[in-house]
């Protein structure tokens, strides 16, 4: 279901609760009937009673507003392209704190990693997994470390579990 869908689904939910509530149904039975929890049916009812059904019409826009401007999302997709490399990290790794970082130096704005990962999936971003293993890779240092090494971290994590 795409969001605007989802947002009139839900006013005609709150539509149909307020038509019930002012029928004399109970919060209680109006929540069941509706699918919501009792607290939201108060919160309704108490919208109509001081606003009318307008009072339940949906928000055009709901939640904190962006941090980023426009031109400043722009701008940060820009940076992104450029490169890890190109805005002073040792390696072209995009993380999410590093991102972080990056809109803190160019724009004064304080993200958090889930926050950068949300803003990242509406700029149409997403994870990048590379695709091979390392050159450098040694299997037979791999095997004779999964044979002996991790059983005694297995076993050792146990232990402090006991």
């Amino acid at each position: 279901m795409r969001h605007s869908q989802k947002l009139k689904e839900m006013e005609r939910r709150r539509r149909r609760g307020a038509r019930l509530l002012a029928a004399g149904e109970t919060q209680a039975e109006v929540a069941r009937q509706v699918g919501v929890s009792r607290q939201t049916a108060m919160r309704w009812d108490r919208a109509r009673q001081e606003g009318g059904l307008e009072a339940l019409r949906r928000a055009a826009h709901f939640g904190r507003p962006e941090r980023l401007s426009p031109t400043q999302r722009q701008e940060l997709v820009r940076l992104l392209k450029e490169g890890a490399l190109s805005a002073g990290f040792p390696t072209e790794l995009w993380t999410l704190p590093r991102i972080a970082q990056l809109i803190e130096a160019k724009f004064a704005v304080k993200m958090v990693a889930s926050s950068v990962w949300r803003l990242l999936g509406r700029l149409g971003w997403s994870v990048q997994r590379p695709t091979g293993q390392a050159r450098e890779r040694d299997d037979r240092a791999v095997r004779k470390w999964k044979a002996k090494r991790w059983p005694e971290l297995k076993k050792s994590l146990r232990d402090k579990a006991e």
